[in-house]
């Protein structure tokens, strides 16, 4: 699996970058009610409310995010996207399952959630678990302008959501920058990566227009080849791709033995 960039210090311009990765695309194999545009960033649910289960072209490198943008909402459904990684190559599946939750996850080797803020964090071994609300948002959260996720460094700007330009966009845009309108509102901004660790695992990440909601799950085989998943499911009916520039500073991290494989 290629790493997206050399491991060098946070902030250190002398380090040396490897190329970035690859665009994000979807995958050919996917649910039997999803249709893919031919750029292949575009995913719809054409029927339904299920067999709406999409996963990336690729695998990810350590830090890269799979962000996908909400294009679409339809009505009459009870239930929101779900987004999460699978150890499982989609070309290997026998047969696309109906929903990412239960049935991708009950296969093994995957961590899918819905989408929400109130995510339950999972604790490292040896701390008390404590159920709370996301982590705190500080009030001039854009000034920085990088997200910073365990030991990497990734560019803020498009991991927010924006409304289409028209009269009251500036202050739509301030609700989403704010992060206060529903995290599955149409046109927010949610992304999912992995972040490996010295013993060999990785901790996944869920990003919600910009925040970080901390590691949704550990113990990820971060040596193993790992595909987003994203499963366009009931009210949400159609998402496309956002691409990330990381640049040369923007996606790097601290010296860690997996990330220079």
């Amino acid at each position: 699996m290629a790493a997206a960039s050399e491991p060098v210090g946070l902030g250190d311009p002398r380090g040396p970058a490897r190329p970035e990765p690859p665009p994000t695309r979807f995958h050919q194999v996917h649910g039997a009610n999803i249709r893919v545009d031919p750029s292949g960033t575009r995913a719809t649910r054409v029927e339904s409310f299920a067999h709406g289960v999409c996963f990336s072209r690729e695998p990810l490198a350590p830090g890269q995010v799979f962000l996908v943008e909400i294009e679409e909402k339809e009505l009459g459904w009870c239930g929101h996207l779900r987004l999460g990684l699978t150890a499982l190559d989609p070309a290997s599946l026998a047969a696309v399952p109906e929903f990412s939750l239960p049935d991708l996850v009950s296969l093994g080797h995957s961590w899918v959630f819905a989408i929400t803020r109130h995510h339950n964090r999972v604790p490292r071994e040896g701390q008390a678990y404590v159920e709370s609300a996301a982590p705190s948002r500080p009030q001039a959260l854009l000034v920085e302008p990088y997200l910073r996720i365990e030991q990497f460094r990734i560019p803020r700007d498009r991991l927010v959501g924006r409304s289409r330009p028209g009269l009251y966009s500036h202050l739509l845009d301030q609700l989403y920058e704010q992060n206060v309108l529903p995290p599955t509102a149409r046109r927010s901004r949610l992304g999912v990566l992995f972040c490996p660790r010295e013993d060999g695992t990785a901790d996944m990440h869920i990003v919600i227009n910009g925040e970080d909601m901390g590691p949704s799950a550990r113990g990820l085989p971060a040596a193993q080849p790992l595909y987003a998943v994203v499963d366009v499911f009931a009210s949400t009916k159609s998402v496309r791709l956002v691409q990330l520039e990381y640049g040369f500073l923007s996606l790097q991290c601290r010296p860690c033995k997996l990330c220079a494989v």
